[in-house]
Protein backbone atom coordinates (compact mmCIF):
# COMPACT_ATOMS: atom_id res chain seq x y z
CA UNK A 1 0.00 0.00 0.00
CA UNK A 2 1.72 3.79 -0.69
CA UNK A 3 2.52 5.84 1.47
CA UNK A 4 -0.56 7.97 0.66
CA UNK A 5 -3.18 5.57 1.39
CA UNK A 6 -5.50 6.07 4.26
CA UNK A 7 -5.21 2.61 6.42
CA UNK A 8 -8.53 2.25 8.07
CA UNK A 9 -7.90 0.69 11.32
CA UNK A 10 -10.28 -0.62 13.96
CA UNK A 11 -8.84 -1.00 17.60
CA UNK A 12 -9.96 -2.88 19.65
CA UNK A 13 -9.53 -3.54 23.45
CA UNK A 14 -11.48 -2.93 26.75
CA UNK A 15 -8.28 -1.37 27.83
CA UNK A 16 -9.02 2.23 26.86
CA UNK A 17 -10.19 5.72 28.53
CA UNK A 18 -13.76 6.86 28.91
CA UNK A 19 -15.95 9.83 30.16
CA UNK A 20 -16.50 7.54 33.76
CA UNK A 21 -12.38 6.44 33.63
CA UNK A 22 -10.95 8.87 32.16
CA UNK A 23 -7.13 7.49 33.15
CA UNK A 24 -8.20 3.08 31.72
CA UNK A 25 -5.40 2.50 29.55
CA UNK A 26 -4.34 5.90 28.49
CA UNK A 27 -1.41 4.61 26.83
CA UNK A 28 -3.84 2.97 24.10
CA UNK A 29 -5.53 6.36 23.67
CA UNK A 30 -1.97 8.45 23.26
CA UNK A 31 -0.47 5.66 20.86
CA UNK A 32 -3.46 6.05 18.89
CA UNK A 33 -3.75 9.82 18.77
CA UNK A 34 0.00 9.68 17.46
CA UNK A 35 -0.66 7.49 15.30
CA UNK A 36 -3.94 9.17 13.90
CA UNK A 37 -1.64 12.45 14.21
CA UNK A 38 0.14 11.15 10.78
CA UNK A 39 -2.58 11.67 8.76
CA UNK A 40 -1.84 7.96 7.11
CA UNK A 41 -4.51 6.40 9.46
CA UNK A 42 -8.24 6.94 10.15
CA UNK A 43 -9.41 4.69 13.21
CA UNK A 44 -12.59 3.91 15.10
CA UNK A 45 -12.30 2.58 18.48
CA UNK A 46 -14.28 -0.64 19.99
CA UNK A 47 -14.15 -0.63 23.60
CA UNK A 48 -16.34 -3.23 25.56
CA UNK A 49 -17.08 -3.03 29.06
CA UNK A 50 -19.05 -5.45 31.44
CA UNK A 51 -22.55 -5.64 31.67
CA UNK A 52 -23.44 -4.41 34.47
CA UNK A 53 -27.58 -2.94 35.58
CA UNK A 54 -25.86 -1.22 38.98
CA UNK A 55 -25.26 2.11 38.60
CA UNK A 56 -24.85 2.72 42.72
CA UNK A 57 -21.00 3.30 44.10
CA UNK A 58 -22.44 0.48 46.91
CA UNK A 59 -21.63 -1.84 43.37
CA UNK A 60 -18.02 -0.28 42.84
CA UNK A 61 -15.99 -0.86 39.86
CA UNK A 62 -19.61 -2.98 38.26
CA UNK A 63 -21.49 0.68 38.90
CA UNK A 64 -18.60 2.37 36.67
CA UNK A 65 -19.32 0.11 34.30
CA UNK A 66 -22.80 0.47 34.14
CA UNK A 67 -22.38 3.81 34.02
CA UNK A 68 -19.80 4.10 30.63
CA UNK A 69 -21.23 5.71 27.94
CA UNK A 70 -22.59 3.78 24.94
CA UNK A 71 -21.07 6.21 22.52
CA UNK A 72 -18.54 9.30 22.80
CA UNK A 73 -16.35 11.07 21.05
CA UNK A 74 -12.83 11.25 22.67
CA UNK A 75 -10.05 13.50 20.89
CA UNK A 76 -11.60 13.58 17.23
CA UNK A 77 -12.07 9.30 17.47
CA UNK A 78 -15.28 7.81 17.78
CA UNK A 79 -15.49 5.41 20.13
CA UNK A 80 -18.32 2.96 21.05
CA UNK A 81 -18.79 0.68 24.53
CA UNK A 82 -20.91 -2.57 23.98
CA UNK A 83 -21.86 -4.18 26.68
CA UNK A 84 -20.32 -7.78 27.19
CA UNK A 85 -21.65 -10.38 29.69
CA UNK A 86 -19.34 -11.71 32.51
CA UNK A 87 -19.82 -15.36 34.01
CA UNK A 88 -18.67 -15.74 37.74
CA UNK A 89 -16.13 -18.61 38.42
CA UNK A 90 -16.17 -19.68 35.09
CA UNK A 91 -15.52 -15.91 33.54
CA UNK A 92 -11.82 -15.96 32.40
CA UNK A 93 -12.14 -18.49 30.29
CA UNK A 94 -15.34 -17.94 28.44
CA UNK A 95 -14.20 -14.42 28.66
CA UNK A 96 -12.47 -13.86 24.88
CA UNK A 97 -15.18 -15.84 23.21
CA UNK A 98 -18.46 -13.39 24.81
CA UNK A 99 -16.28 -10.90 23.98
CA UNK A 100 -15.87 -11.71 20.29
CA UNK A 101 -19.73 -12.39 19.98
CA UNK A 102 -21.19 -9.74 22.09
CA UNK A 103 -18.86 -7.26 19.28
CA UNK A 104 -19.23 -8.75 16.34
CA UNK A 105 -22.84 -7.57 16.11
CA UNK A 106 -21.71 -4.10 16.63
CA UNK A 107 -19.01 -4.35 14.09
CA UNK A 108 -21.23 -5.63 11.19
CA UNK A 109 -23.52 -2.42 11.78
CA UNK A 110 -20.46 -0.43 11.12
CA UNK A 111 -20.40 -2.01 8.34
CA UNK A 112 -23.70 -1.87 7.19
CA UNK A 113 -23.68 1.50 7.89
CA UNK A 114 -20.87 1.91 5.69
CA UNK A 115 -18.07 2.20 8.00
CA UNK A 116 -15.11 -0.81 7.11
CA UNK A 117 -11.95 -1.10 7.79
CA UNK A 118 -8.63 -3.12 7.10
CA UNK A 119 -7.04 -4.23 9.78
CA UNK A 120 -8.06 -4.82 13.52
CA UNK A 121 -4.97 -3.70 16.00
CA UNK A 122 -5.87 -5.11 19.66
CA UNK A 123 -4.51 -4.60 22.96
CA UNK A 124 -3.97 -6.67 26.13
CA UNK A 125 -3.30 -10.70 24.77
CA UNK A 126 -5.94 -12.33 26.86
CA UNK A 127 -9.02 -11.83 26.63
CA UNK A 128 -8.92 -8.87 24.23
CA UNK A 129 -6.53 -10.31 21.03
CA UNK A 130 -7.81 -13.50 21.90
CA UNK A 131 -11.41 -12.02 20.80
CA UNK A 132 -9.64 -10.13 18.38
CA UNK A 133 -8.29 -13.39 16.53
CA UNK A 134 -11.98 -14.66 16.46
CA UNK A 135 -13.11 -11.62 15.27
CA UNK A 136 -11.01 -11.30 12.51
CA UNK A 137 -11.51 -15.13 10.88
CA UNK A 138 -15.21 -14.28 11.22
CA UNK A 139 -14.64 -10.85 9.35
CA UNK A 140 -11.58 -12.39 7.35
CA UNK A 141 -9.29 -9.08 8.36
CA UNK A 142 -5.92 -9.52 9.77
CA UNK A 143 -5.09 -8.61 13.19
CA UNK A 144 -1.93 -7.50 15.41
CA UNK A 145 -1.96 -7.99 19.02
CA UNK A 146 -0.30 -5.84 21.63
CA UNK A 147 0.96 -7.59 24.77
CA UNK A 148 1.04 -4.99 27.66
CA UNK A 149 1.60 -6.64 30.84
CA UNK A 150 0.41 -8.61 33.23
CA UNK A 151 -1.61 -10.42 29.90
CA UNK A 152 1.50 -12.15 29.79
CA UNK A 153 3.53 -12.36 32.74
CA UNK A 154 0.20 -12.92 34.59
CA UNK A 155 -2.49 -14.48 33.28
CA UNK A 156 -0.48 -17.36 31.18
CA UNK A 157 -0.57 -18.99 34.92
CA UNK A 158 -3.79 -20.66 33.96
CA UNK A 159 -4.19 -23.21 31.67
CA UNK A 160 -6.95 -22.43 29.45
CA UNK A 161 -5.64 -18.80 28.62
CA UNK A 162 -2.28 -20.06 28.24
CA UNK A 163 -3.29 -21.99 25.27
CA UNK A 164 -5.78 -19.58 23.86
CA UNK A 165 -3.02 -16.94 23.90
CA UNK A 166 -0.87 -19.73 22.12
CA UNK A 167 -3.95 -19.79 19.43
CA UNK A 168 -4.03 -16.37 19.22
CA UNK A 169 -0.66 -15.71 18.12
CA UNK A 170 0.15 -18.54 15.54
CA UNK A 171 -3.29 -16.86 13.97
CA UNK A 172 -2.44 -13.44 14.15
CA UNK A 173 -0.70 -11.18 11.68
CA UNK A 174 1.32 -9.62 13.48
CA UNK A 175 2.66 -9.09 17.39
CA UNK A 176 3.89 -6.09 19.41
CA UNK A 177 5.73 -6.14 22.80
CA UNK A 178 6.07 -2.96 24.74
CA UNK A 179 9.39 -3.75 25.79
CA UNK A 180 12.32 -6.53 25.39
CA UNK A 181 11.24 -8.09 28.83
CA UNK A 182 7.32 -8.85 27.24
CA UNK A 183 8.89 -10.23 24.08
CA UNK A 184 11.28 -12.78 25.63
CA UNK A 185 8.55 -13.83 28.10
CA UNK A 186 6.56 -14.67 24.64
CA UNK A 187 8.92 -16.46 23.94
CA UNK A 188 9.12 -18.46 26.95
CA UNK A 189 5.50 -19.20 26.02
CA UNK A 190 6.23 -20.88 23.05
CA UNK A 191 5.48 -18.16 20.67
CA UNK A 192 8.08 -17.78 18.06
CA UNK A 193 10.22 -14.56 18.57
CA UNK A 194 10.88 -13.46 15.14
CA UNK A 195 7.11 -12.07 15.11
CA UNK A 196 7.36 -10.07 17.84
CA UNK A 197 8.37 -6.57 17.15
CA UNK A 198 9.36 -4.39 20.40
CA UNK A 199 7.86 -0.80 19.85
CA UNK A 200 8.09 0.65 23.88
CA UNK A 201 5.59 3.36 24.53
CA UNK A 202 6.31 6.84 24.77
CA UNK A 203 5.27 9.87 26.37
CA UNK A 204 3.95 12.81 25.32
CA UNK A 205 6.41 15.70 25.47
CA UNK A 206 4.33 18.54 24.78
CA UNK A 207 1.96 17.82 27.38
CA UNK A 208 4.28 16.28 30.41
CA UNK A 209 6.78 18.85 30.87
CA UNK A 210 8.43 20.39 33.87
CA UNK A 211 6.34 23.51 35.37
CA UNK A 212 8.06 25.86 38.08
CA UNK A 213 8.90 23.68 40.92
CA UNK A 214 8.75 26.02 44.26
CA UNK A 215 5.39 27.59 42.42
CA UNK A 216 3.95 23.89 42.67
CA UNK A 217 5.14 22.97 46.14
CA UNK A 218 3.56 26.02 47.31
CA UNK A 219 0.35 25.66 45.71
CA UNK A 220 0.11 22.20 46.77
CA UNK A 221 1.50 23.57 50.45
CA UNK A 222 4.62 20.58 50.74
CA UNK A 223 7.37 21.12 52.30
CA UNK A 224 10.40 19.13 53.48
CA UNK A 225 11.24 16.47 51.11
CA UNK A 226 8.45 14.43 48.81
CA UNK A 227 8.22 11.27 47.40
CA UNK A 228 5.10 10.54 45.25
CA UNK A 229 3.69 7.26 44.19
CA UNK A 230 1.35 7.21 41.45
CA UNK A 231 -1.17 3.92 40.76
CA UNK A 232 -4.20 2.09 41.21
CA UNK A 233 -4.69 0.94 45.39
CA UNK A 234 -4.14 -2.50 44.69
CA UNK A 235 -1.31 -5.34 45.62
CA UNK A 236 0.77 -5.38 42.65
CA UNK A 237 1.63 -1.26 42.51
CA UNK A 238 3.94 -2.10 45.97
CA UNK A 239 2.20 1.40 47.54
CA UNK A 240 2.30 -0.66 50.87
CA UNK A 241 6.35 -1.27 50.36
CA UNK A 242 6.76 2.48 50.01
CA UNK A 243 4.92 3.13 52.95
CA UNK A 244 7.41 0.62 54.78
CA UNK A 245 10.28 1.68 53.44
CA UNK A 246 9.19 5.71 54.75
CA UNK A 247 9.57 4.21 58.13
CA UNK A 248 13.79 4.04 57.09
CA UNK A 249 14.12 7.29 55.76
CA UNK A 250 14.25 10.58 58.03
CA UNK A 251 11.30 12.14 59.18
CA UNK A 252 11.41 15.36 57.17
CA UNK A 253 10.78 12.86 53.88
CA UNK A 254 7.39 12.46 53.52
CA UNK A 255 5.23 10.34 51.03
CA UNK A 256 1.79 11.79 48.67
CA UNK A 257 0.14 8.50 47.32
CA UNK A 258 -1.96 9.37 44.30
CA UNK A 259 -5.02 7.15 43.48
CA UNK A 260 -7.73 4.57 44.41
CA UNK A 261 -8.73 1.12 44.53
CA UNK A 262 -9.58 -1.29 46.91
CA UNK A 263 -6.71 -1.23 49.18
CA UNK A 264 -7.04 2.57 50.64
CA UNK A 265 -8.61 1.47 53.86
CA UNK A 266 -5.81 -1.32 54.19
CA UNK A 267 -3.03 1.55 53.52
CA UNK A 268 -4.22 4.20 55.49
CA UNK A 269 -4.44 1.56 58.49
CA UNK A 270 -0.74 0.53 57.56
CA UNK A 271 0.41 3.88 57.58
CA UNK A 272 -1.59 4.40 61.00
CA UNK A 273 0.15 0.94 63.12
CA UNK A 274 3.38 2.37 62.00
CA UNK A 275 2.98 5.55 63.32
CA UNK A 276 3.57 7.71 60.25
CA UNK A 277 0.01 8.30 59.52
CA UNK A 278 1.00 12.16 59.42
CA UNK A 279 3.89 11.55 56.91
CA UNK A 280 1.73 9.84 54.19
CA UNK A 281 -0.89 12.27 52.05
CA UNK A 282 -3.53 9.71 50.57
CA UNK A 283 -4.47 12.53 47.18
CA UNK A 284 -7.69 10.29 45.41
CA UNK A 285 -7.80 9.91 41.51
CA UNK A 286 -5.30 12.89 40.32
CA UNK A 287 -6.26 14.59 36.28
CA UNK A 288 -3.35 14.12 33.81
CA UNK A 289 -3.17 18.11 33.88
CA UNK A 290 -2.96 17.59 38.15
CA UNK A 291 -0.29 15.01 37.77
CA UNK A 292 2.04 17.02 36.02
CA UNK A 293 2.00 19.59 38.90
CA UNK A 294 2.79 16.94 41.34
CA UNK A 295 5.36 15.23 39.41
CA UNK A 296 7.14 18.71 38.87
CA UNK A 297 7.20 19.24 42.39
CA UNK A 298 7.97 15.84 44.15
CA UNK A 299 11.76 15.14 45.04
CA UNK A 300 11.44 11.63 43.32
CA UNK A 301 8.35 9.46 41.93
CA UNK A 302 8.50 6.01 43.41
CA UNK A 303 7.08 2.72 41.47
CA UNK A 304 7.25 -0.30 43.17
CA UNK A 305 5.66 -2.67 41.34
CA UNK A 306 6.02 -6.52 41.34
CA UNK A 307 4.89 -6.65 37.69
CA UNK A 308 5.02 -4.33 34.59
CA UNK A 309 5.04 -3.95 31.05
CA UNK A 310 5.79 -0.02 30.13
CA UNK A 311 5.17 2.03 32.59
CA UNK A 312 4.00 5.30 31.79
CA UNK A 313 4.21 7.20 35.47
CA UNK A 314 7.90 6.84 34.72
CA UNK A 315 7.67 8.20 31.77
CA UNK A 316 5.64 10.93 32.66
CA UNK A 317 7.56 11.40 36.11
CA UNK A 318 10.96 11.86 33.87
CA UNK A 319 9.15 14.21 31.18
CA UNK A 320 8.34 16.87 33.87
CA UNK A 321 12.31 16.56 34.91
CA UNK A 322 11.89 14.30 38.24
CA UNK A 323 14.01 11.52 38.64
CA UNK A 324 12.80 8.18 39.88
CA UNK A 325 13.26 5.21 41.94
CA UNK A 326 11.69 2.07 41.12
CA UNK A 327 11.59 -1.95 41.46
CA UNK A 328 13.64 -3.81 38.70
CA UNK A 329 9.98 -5.52 37.41
CA UNK A 330 9.74 -6.47 34.14
CA UNK A 331 10.06 -3.48 31.59
CA UNK A 332 10.94 -0.89 34.32
CA UNK A 333 15.21 -2.02 33.83
CA UNK A 334 14.65 -0.63 30.57
CA UNK A 335 13.53 2.66 31.66
CA UNK A 336 15.49 3.17 34.51
CA UNK A 337 19.02 2.91 32.88
CA UNK A 338 21.35 6.14 33.09
CA UNK A 339 21.76 8.28 36.65
CA UNK A 340 20.17 10.76 34.97
CA UNK A 341 16.64 8.57 35.17
CA UNK A 342 16.71 7.85 39.23
CA UNK A 343 17.27 4.72 40.92
CA UNK A 344 16.82 0.67 40.29
CA UNK A 345 16.39 -0.89 44.37
CA UNK A 346 17.92 -3.87 44.48
CA UNK A 347 14.98 -6.25 45.29
CA UNK A 348 11.44 -5.58 45.98
CA UNK A 349 11.69 -4.94 50.07
CA UNK A 350 11.37 -1.90 51.67
CA UNK A 351 14.76 -1.43 52.96
CA UNK A 352 15.84 -1.45 49.64
CA UNK A 353 13.54 0.70 48.33
CA UNK A 354 14.47 3.45 51.40
CA UNK A 355 18.11 2.18 50.28
CA UNK A 356 17.92 3.58 47.18
CA UNK A 357 15.64 6.87 47.72
CA UNK A 358 18.20 7.75 50.06
CA UNK A 359 20.82 7.38 47.67
CA UNK A 360 18.78 9.67 45.41
CA UNK A 361 18.15 12.25 47.07
CA UNK A 362 21.73 12.36 48.66
CA UNK A 363 23.11 13.30 44.49
CA UNK A 364 20.09 13.38 42.29
CA UNK A 365 20.40 14.63 39.10
CA UNK A 366 20.06 17.88 37.49
CA UNK A 367 16.39 18.23 36.18
CA UNK A 368 17.22 19.48 33.01
CA UNK A 369 19.45 16.14 32.33
CA UNK A 370 16.64 14.13 33.59
CA UNK A 371 14.16 16.01 31.11
CA UNK A 372 16.48 15.43 28.22
CA UNK A 373 16.71 11.65 29.03
CA UNK A 374 12.79 11.76 28.94
CA UNK A 375 13.51 12.95 25.56
CA UNK A 376 14.48 9.86 23.87
CA UNK A 377 10.98 8.27 24.78
CA UNK A 378 9.17 10.12 22.24
CA UNK A 379 6.57 8.44 20.42
CA UNK A 380 7.85 8.95 16.79
CA UNK A 381 9.56 5.34 16.84
CA UNK A 382 6.81 3.85 17.56
CA UNK A 383 4.72 5.45 15.12
CA UNK A 384 6.65 4.66 12.58
CA UNK A 385 6.92 0.94 13.91
CA UNK A 386 3.33 0.56 13.92
CA UNK A 387 2.79 2.07 10.16
CA UNK A 388 5.57 -0.07 8.67
CA UNK A 389 4.00 -2.91 10.62
CA UNK A 390 0.64 -2.49 9.58
CA UNK A 391 1.55 -1.36 6.07
CA UNK A 392 3.81 -4.77 5.30
CA UNK A 393 0.76 -6.71 6.63
CA UNK A 394 -1.63 -5.49 3.94
CA UNK A 395 0.57 -5.54 0.83
CA UNK A 396 1.34 -9.33 1.98
CA UNK A 397 -2.78 -9.82 2.29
Amino acid sequence: MSASTTLRTLVFTTLYPNAVQPAHGVFVEQRLRKLVATGRVAARVLAPVPWSPFTSGVFGRYAQFARVPRVEERHGLYVEHPRYPVIPKVGMSLAPFLLALWSLRTVRRWQLEGWDFDLIDAHYFYPDGVAAVLLARWLRRPVVITARGTDINLIPRFRVPRALIRWAARRCSGMIAVCEALREAMIGLGIEGERIRVLRNGVDLEFFRPVAREDARARLGWKGRVLLSVGLLIERKGHHLVIEALTHLPMDVRLAIVGEGPMRGRLERLAQRLGIAERVSFLGRRTQAELVELYSAADALVLASSREGMPNVLLESLACGTPVVATPAWGTPEVVRPAEAGRLTEDFTPAAIARACESLLAAPPERSATRAYAETFSWDPTTEGQLRLFESILADA
